[in-house]
């Protein structure tokens, strides 16, 4: 595989953003890509709005600031953006059938020697590689959000993944500043499988009045210094997302520690996503979601 220099993002949501942000701050080229150009430049916009937050905390300098958007551009088209990129980073929702139609028509565009990577926190690797016409190509590349904070990188490894691919992956997640680990593709991978089990049983908790959900969150912040307790960090990813991965994974490995709780499939349909929708576990409004 070449030397990384152009990164295409297939994605602008939440991860997308992020991904992109962090690799202009590393000094890539990045086309940021999506099914329209509203929301990429509302993409752009939320990266400007996180840059100069930074900023006003004393964490960056407008000459930084203008230097990262500059390297970041609108791609209109996927496979265009594809064909001049060494290393292609898909951050679509978490659909399989989704994620392969991606990587179907990236991997058709993309040049011989590039690098086409996933974001999937729980996905199998391997069945989204299927779709692509390298699958030897094909690696997990899961951040985590918010991408510009939070410097573990994980990096997914599936059967056919080939060494070059592996390698690039840590090199581009070293250059943005990461602090990769290597995972071999299996049902949730590292962080999810833990990550998930721990929310899911403080959700049962939370059925079974343990205790409330703020007490539940700070059990863990305080008593095992977690930067975040399990229930806001659900509310952050999205419960609708949380959801999708417990069922993955409890049909993927049939234990009962991944069926998911009432209460998250309640609060799933009534709507209560979490950040995104205002209310989840917690409550998110201006007030309680503060500065970033």
């Amino acid at each position: 595989m070449s030397d990384v220099s152009r990164i295409t993002v297939i994605g602008a949501g939440t991860m997308g953003r992020g991904i992109a942000q962090v690799a202009g701050a590393a000094g890539y080229d990045v086309s940021l890509h999506d099914v329209s150009e509203e929301l990429v430049r509302e993409a752009i916009e939320s990266i400007r709005t996180t840059l100069e937050n930074g900023i006003s905390r004393g964490k960056g300098s407008s000459q930084a600031r203008d230097a990262v958007l500059s390297r970041i551009h609108p791609a209109p088209r996927l496979e265009d953006a594809a064909a001049s990129s060494e290393l292609v980073i898909e951050a679509v929702p978490e659909s399989l059938d989704l994620k392969r139609e991606v990587f179907r028509r990236a991997g058709a565009s993309a040049p011989a020697s590039a690098v086409l990577a996933t974001n999937t926190s729980a996905l199998p690797v391997a069945e989204i590689a299927r779709a692509a016409p390298r699958p030897e190509a094909v690696v997990g590349m899961h951040f985590f959000n918010p991408v510009h904070l939070m410097p573990l990188l994980e990096v997914v490894r599936a059967e056919r993944t080939s060494a070059e691919a592996v390698d690039c992956a840590l090199a581009v997640g070293r250059r943005m500043g990461k602090e990769p680990i290597v995972v071999r593709d299996s049902p949730g991978f590292a962080t999810s499988r833990l990550g998930v089990v721990i929310g899911l049983e403080a959700m049962r908790m939370l059925e079974q009045g343990v205790a409330s959900a703020e007490d539940i969150d700070r059990a863990m912040t305080l008593g095992y210094r977690h930067p975040m307790g399990p229930l806001r960090l659900s509310d952050l990813v999205g419960l609708d997302v949380r959801l999708a991965i417990a069922e993955h994974l409890y049909r993927s490995l049939g234990s009962e520690a991944f069926r998911p709780p009432e209460i998250l499939r309640r609060l799933v349909a009534q709507g209560r996503l979490g950040k995104k929708t205002g209310q989840g576990f917690h409550r998110w409004d201006a007030a309680a979601q503060g500065g970033e």
